[in-house]
């Protein structure tokens, strides 16, 4: 598979390169054009209606796509569900995945198979991959091509989730390791960093550094206090550690440049979210961001297309799924 084959090559930069071209090199925009010639639009209007019904719509599918592409490729395996639980969603990294990314997705497909023409013809990996770019656009974030011919993973295991996803308590040096793994640039990671501004999370990720950190205040140092503060008045000691915050308290459900701009305040509510502005090496890029919001949403666009194409999967690899959750 070719995300495999990256990780273990990824310190010859040319091999990655060329490696990532031939992974990809089927993507295009108008892969449905015989197909399924407006698979875009039904797309759109489905992830629109699911917006309507719940904001959460937009930060799980984000985020559901970005858990799906760095573990096997952009293969949608992340759908699959195991009678044993076996499956990647059912790795404790991934249960925190709200079922609304999930939800978004099935009745894309849904709708998309209502068409006698685009019946089983549109894979799972591709409507996830639409219906991200969709909900960025609808939380007022840039719309852009989206690239599609990805075909369907078979594969999905619970064991293949760990050590490969970014935890909230990360540092810059483990950060970078992890994402050049996968051929991804240190402006990728500031850039994909930015769909934080619509992200949630749960109390537990971040209890430590309001609570149990090694200060006098107990209370990191690098977070703003007044901030920390209101944390802890919404994550208090022994609450439920699924309640959900907003990582971004400024402008919680418009994508924009804000998550920077808090960054500059000490309001990253992970330690790898501050870490971007207290490391030297990110700082400057952080800054860039913050202060040219245009700048951030080319990177973004940039960043989230390179994302798109790991694991690509040829036809012999994979399938189009009929239901999203289960193999053929």
């Amino acid at each position: 598979m070719c995300s495999q084959t990256l990780t273990s090559i990824f310190f010859s930069s040319l091999l990655v390169l060329q490696l990532i071209a031939t992974c990809y090199a089927h993507l295009h925009v108008d892969y449905y054009h015989n197909t399924c010639p407006d698979v875009e639009s039904i797309v759109r209007n489905a992830v629109k209606l699911k917006f309507q019904q719940t904001f959460v719509t937009a930060p799980a599918t984000l985020r559901l796509f970005f858990h799906d592409c760095f573990i096997r490729g952009c293969d949608a395996s992340v759908m699959l569900a195991s009678k044993k639980n076996a499956a990647e969603k059912d790795n404790s990294d991934d249960l925190s995945l709200a079922g609304d990314g999930f939800d978004t997705v099935i009745k894309a497909k849904t709708a998309v198979d209502s068409v006698p023409d685009c019946r089983n013809k549109v894979s799972c990996a591709d409507i996830l991959a639409m219906a991200t770019r969709d909900v960025i656009a609808l939380t007022g974030g840039p719309s852009y091509e989206v690239e599609l011919g990805r075909i369907d993973g078979r594969i999905s295991t619970k064991a293949s989730v760990r050590h490969h996803l970014p935890h909230p308590d990360f540092r810059l040096d483990q950060l970078n390791a992890m994402f050049a793994s996968h051929g991804l640039t240190l402006t990728d990671l500031i850039a994909l960093s930015g769909a934080h501004t619509i992200g949630f999370s749960h109390c537990s990720q971040f209890s430590k550094r309001v609570y149990n950190f090694k200060s006098k205040s107990r209370i990191d140092p690098t977070l703003n206090q007044a901030y920390a503060k209101q944390l802890q008045q919404m994550c208090p000691k022994n609450v439920d550690a699924r309640i959900a915050i907003s990582m971004d308290p400024t402008t919680p459900q418009t994508f924009d440049n804000m998550y920077y701009k808090n960054l500059q305040q000490g309001k990253g509510m992970f330690t790898s979210d501050q870490s971007l502005l207290t490391d030297t090496r990110s700082r400057k890029i952080v800054n860039l961001f913050a202060s040219n919001s245009s700048a951030f949403e080319r990177s973004f666009v940039n960043a989230i297309t390179k994302l798109g194409r790991l694991g690509v999967k040829t036809e012999n690899q994979g399938e189009i799924r009929r239901d999203c959750t289960i193999v053929n």
